[in-house]
């Protein structure tokens, strides 16, 4: 059988956390119009006949501005070379860039083999969609195609495509599973993800989820404790809303979505808490888990 390790990169806010989940067949990873969404290497695992992707969706590559952003640039270009295949994702609707060349540039020095994956192709004409896949095309890359990751369009030729370039090998996970990622991780993320729904300008950048606990009350309840980070107490306020409206409706739309993914009752006890500058205290990151790589 084909099994294989798939990195997904590109600029942020160009769908890859979106393409992932539709290839998977389940949400692995949260999505946001907010760019930089992604701060973690999270997998997801594509089981078809006989073979086996395992997709490494990874934080946008940025100019970065605090210590956080050249931790997540650093995550990325590290983890591209362990994989076996890359799928450079592109957004259909907007020009080819700086960032986008220098990710192309990177590619092409680490030698990897590469998908490029013109997404949005929903919401783009087809002279975009032509363009795009002209300029692309100079690259030289193994294949390139055109997909819609809202619509489901395109995933298959994309899976056909990879598929080419990974190795014959044994399955990596247990069929059926579809993520490694830590419980405590996927709650934090969907509980960050309805704060980011809600939030303007350049808090989301500054806004972090840490769960303490995750607690099996039985009876079919369980209890997720978790804190809300900001930098500055001006911050905290907008979170929390005025009267605690803010707070109150993103924790709503986190339980009940956490009570999906426990099949049980959820009780969430979330509070907001102030840790200054924390994007740029490295001592504080290492403590998040946000390690240093070397670019």
């Amino acid at each position: 059988m084909k099994s294989g390790i798939v990195a997904v990169v590109g600029r942020p806010n160009v769908g890859k956390s979106t393409l992932v989940n539709a290839l998977v067949g389940s949400k692995v990873a949260i999505t946001s119009t907010k760019p930089q969404t992604t701060r973690n290497i999270i997998r997801g695992v594509v089981n078809g006949p006989g073979f086996q992707l395992v997709l490494v969706d990874t934080p946008g590559i940025h100019k970065p501005r605090t210590e956080l952003g050249g931790r997540l640039n650093g995550l990325v270009y590290g983890t591209l070379g362990t994989v076996d295949a890359v799928v450079f994702v592109l957004d259909a609707t907007q020009p080819v860039g700086p960032g986008d060349r220098l990710i192309a540039e990177r590619l092409i020095e680490y030698g990897a083999r590469v998908v490029a994956a013109i997404n949005k192709t929903d919401l783009a004409s087809k002279t975009e969609v032509v363009g795009q896949l002209g300029t692309a095309g100079e690259w030289g890359f193994d294949a390139y195609v055109p997909v819609s990751s809202l619509r489901g369009e395109g995933l298959d030729a994309l899976t056909e495509e990879v598929l080419r370039l990974v190795p014959e090998g044994p399955m990596l996970f247990p069929e059926g599973m579809t993520t490694d990622q830590p419980e405590t991780l996927l709650v934090a993320e969907i509980i960050r993800e309805k704060f980011l729904e809600r939030l303007t300008e350049e808090l989301p950048h500054s806004l972090m989820v840490v769960v303490d606990e995750i607690e099996d009350e039985g009876e079919g309840l369980t209890i997720v404790t978790a804190r809300v980070l900001v930098e500055r107490n001006s911050q905290k306020g907008i979170v929390i809303g005025r009267k605690g409206a803010m707070l109150g409706a993103a924790g709503t739309e986190a339980r009940l979505e956490l009570e999906k993914v426990f099949g049980s009752r959820v009780h969430l006890d979330l509070r907001v808490s102030v840790e200054p500058d924390w994007q740029s205290r490295p001592e504080l990151l290492d403590r998040l888990g946000f390690r240093r790589d070397i670019e």
